[in-house]
């Protein structure tokens, strides 16, 4: 069905073929993406570039991923809402980043203490991964900052409820805005990753208050953090912390 890419951005091509697919009709919403290891033999690509590649997919709207089910086309619901939802926020400025804390707070301490309830050995992985990838990280903005979306998507499909993985995946751009500051905060990466090793340990241990109140500290601390952080996101250098 797919051919064999080559280039150096392999991950964009995948998505073009797989936009092509939908514009064509072969694909429709509803229908599942093959496994990620079977995408990656039939583009002839590694896992790596099939993940850059759903993630790419996911936030332009294309499709959704269920735990335990997979990864489906959708109708582009997902990210109209995300598009709303940005825009709500734009317009709400300077009072929209104190918005989005409220919904964050109101919505993940208890998305931490379901996941600690239902996670399994697989979820517990997908958490572990974005960690190690923020421990490598800390001098790269932006392999940090999806390190830390990923680590948040992550905790929200442990909780195994889709409507929930919606809700976070569509403020993950005002997300990554808001990681975007806070990386230039100093100390604020390291406060980040504190809390987030709080919350994975209270997760492998399926405590769900620990959990709860592990992510309530760190939603404490990024409010503070975003206190102190620039105005803007466009004063953020990708690789330039400094």
């Amino acid at each position: 069905m797919y051919k064999v890419v080559r280039s150096s951005r392999l991950y964009e091509q995948i998505v073009q073929q797989v936009e092509e697919s939908i514009r064509k009709g072969a694909m429709k919403p509803g229908d599942q993406l093959p496994p990620e290891r079977e995408l990656a033999q039939q583009f002839g690509v590694s896992r790596t570039a099939v993940r850059e590649a759903v993630k790419a997919l996911r936030e332009k709207g294309h499709v959704e991923a269920y735990p335990g089910r997979g990864t489906f086309i959708t109708d582009g619901t997902s990210h109209a809402i995300k598009q709303s939802l940005d825009r709500m926020i734009r317009i709400a400025q300077p009072e929209g980043s104190g918005f989005l804390a409220e919904v964050r707070e109101i919505l993940e301490p208890e998305i931490a203490s379901l996941a600690a309830v239902r996670a399994d050995a697989q979820d517990i992985a997908a958490m572990r991964e974005p960690i190690a990838v923020m421990d490598e990280a800390r001098k790269d903005s932006d392999a940090f900052i999806e390190g830390d979306l990923d680590f948040h998507l992550a905790l929200a499909e442990a909780a195994a409820n889709p409507l929930i993985l919606s809700l976070i995946d569509s403020i993950v751009g005002l997300l990554r805005e808001q990681r975007m500051r806070i990386f230039l905060v100093e100390g604020g990466p390291e406060r980040g990753q504190y809390h987030h090793k709080r919350i994975l340990e209270a997760i492998e241990h399926h405590d769900p208050v620990g959990a709860r109140e592990a992510m309530k500290a760190h939603l404490r601390q990024v409010r503070k953090d975003s206190q102190k952080a620039p105005n803007s996101s466009d004063s953020v250098s990708s690789k330039d912390p400094s």
